[in-house]
């Protein structure tokens, strides 16, 4: 099944040829005007990728990139490099990916496809963000993972060690085998040495029977070595010695038993301290760093807490049966102020909490414990010292708008409509001839016709005139949705609309100098 992109006609020329570029390399297209009901869109036939061609100013523009963040569909821009900073631009407005005007469709094709294949990566893999530290593991993680070399993580308690762990053996060739996880600090050294080589009947008191260790249980797949840094002395020197000669005897056994297994081990203290100090052999450090990889805390990552919570609010009231509204802006400025010690697993427990205790309505700052709240007023005029990092706030006040405040702004936008006088006249283009006049009135147009043409998205092919437009605003609204009708065909499009190839393509010329 080919990916499914949607882009915008906001800028019509660039929407054109992106939408052929696209189609010529097999993606199914979908283009949506101004005048369309996005959101519904959107939800309905939700795409792998949102390609934004205009104004990225805009209120429509915002609204398909926080529904998009919502439901982790990445978005490119299309955009002018006016702004002194685009590349920061883009990333308070949450895109994925941004590409300067003007840009040839291959390069925009391109960029499209590595966005889509990252997006593939990170639902199989679980590793959420778009921060440049994720985006590096994730490079990483592509690397690393068809080669069998020993992997060494380092990084604090609750930055997803095993996640990465586990991806890697989920991306490599070992995949159809197992993955067997054993954490080093959790069990005393003799214990230790018998659950990773397995002992012999009688090897000592208790020992009833044979039994089989990790490594032998990890035979031909991936052994995960949690915190390694706590492994005993002792247990070290017989690890080096499977690692240089994948064999190893059981406890009590005289028999070498030989296996192929990939070692990722994990560390939350820095191995290198504990080097120097003793407390690691040297030897087994640089034989288990072959290839490493850091993750950073998420203090160090915080643009992804908002991404990271959108994603547990969706997962956890799936799993708890509960509706859950989301936070409100104010409370998510805490959450990305806080230290969070425990890091991403600390954020999962404290949304988790609150998707429990709180379904049906709208978290808001009181309802943040209490030293999250000190953290976060600690911290807050430091950050905000910055003009930057204030409109990365107002940002975020705008992407976690709440449900109910853009409910309450739909109802009052019908009852303007109700009370507008104006004449109002359908045209419908969905005849192959020519778009010709379905309907008119001489008053506000029944409420039930604009609630359906709000509501279904193939309400988008029909032009609704409504007060203070122009012949040429009805003109580029008729020429929208011909080609939204004709998914992009120019040719198609002229047809339908009894009008030449280049007379259309002149008029997208104009629209796009107006």
């Amino acid at each position: 099944m080919s990916e499914r992109v949607l882009i915008t006609m906001d800028d019509l020329e660039v929407a054109v040829r992106c939408n052929g570029a696209f189609e010529q390399a097999g993606f199914n297209t979908r283009l949506v005007s101004a005048v369309d009901n996005r959101r519904a869109i959107l939800r309905k036939y939700p795409p792998d990728l949102a390609v934004l061609t205009g104004s990225l100013h805009d209120e429509s523009a915002r609204e398909i990139i926080e529904i998009a963040r919502d439901r982790d569909i990445p978005t490119l821009g299309i955009m002018e490099t006016t702004d002194p900073d685009p590349a920061r631009f883009a990333a308070k407005l949450g895109l994925t990916a941004w590409i300067a005007k003007p840009a040839e469709p291959r390069e925009i094709v391109a960029l499209a496809r590595s966005l889509i294949d990252r997006r593939e990566l990170q639902v199989r893999t679980g590793i959420v963000g778009e921060s440049p530290a994720v985006q590096e593991i994730l490079v990483k993680i592509e690397q690393m993972a068809p080669a069998s070399s020993t992997v060494l993580i380092e990084g604090e308690s609750g930055t997803g060690k095993e996640l990465v762990a586990k991806a890697l053996h989920d991306l490599s060739p070992r995949r159809q085998d197992a993955f067997i996880a054993v954490s080093c600090a959790a069990l005393p050294e003799t214990l230790l040495e018998s659950e990773l080589f397995g002992h012999e009947k009688g090897a000592f008191t208790g020992a009833a029977e044979r039994r089989l260790g990790r490594f032998e249980l990890a035979d031909r797949g991936t052994l995960f070595l949690d915190e390694v840094g706590d492994m005993p002395l002792s247990v070290q020197v017989k690890l080096l010695r499977v690692l240089e000669t994948r064999s190893f005897f059981r406890v009590g056994g005289t028999q070498d038993t030989k296996v192929d297994v990939r070692v990722v081990a994990a560390t939350n203290r820095p191995l290198k301290e504990a080097v120097a100090s003793g407390k690691f052999r040297d030897d087994l450090f640089y034989r288990l760093n072959v290839l490493s990889m850091y993750l950073p805390p998420l203090r160090e990552r915080r643009s992804d807490i908002p991404i990271l919570v959108s994603r547990f609010i969706r997962e956890l009231s799936a799993v708890h049966n509960k509706s859950f509204k989301g936070i409100t802006g104010e409370a998510m400025q805490i959450l990305v102020n806080a230290h969070w010690p425990g890091n991403v697993r600390q954020l999962r427990n404290l949304v988790e909490s609150m998707v429990v205790l709180a379904p049906g309505r709208e978290i808001g700052a009181s309802d943040i414990p209490a030293d999250l709240r000190d953290q976060g007023t600690r911290l807050l005029p430091v950050l905000l010292a910055e003009s930057e990092d204030r409109g990365r706030g107002q940002e975020l006040e705008f992407i976690f708008r709440s449900l109910v405040e853009l409910k309450l702004q739909i109802e009052e936008l019908k009852r303007n409509i109700e009370s507008r006088p104006e004449a109002v006249e359908v045209i419908d283009v969905r005849s192959p001839e020519v778009a010709e006049v379905a309907g008119v009135w001489h008053a506000a147009p029944p409420l039930h016709l604009v609630e359906q043409l709000a509501a279904e998205p193939e309400g988008g092919n029909a032009v609704v005139y409504r007060g203070g437009m122009t012949m040429a605003d009805v003109e580029r609204a008729t020429i929208e949705a011909a080609l939204r009708d004709t998914h992009g065909n120019r040719r198609q499009a002229a047809k339908r609309l009894g009008i030449g190839e280049r007379t259309l393509y002149r008029k997208i010329r104009e629209f796009q100098r107006n």
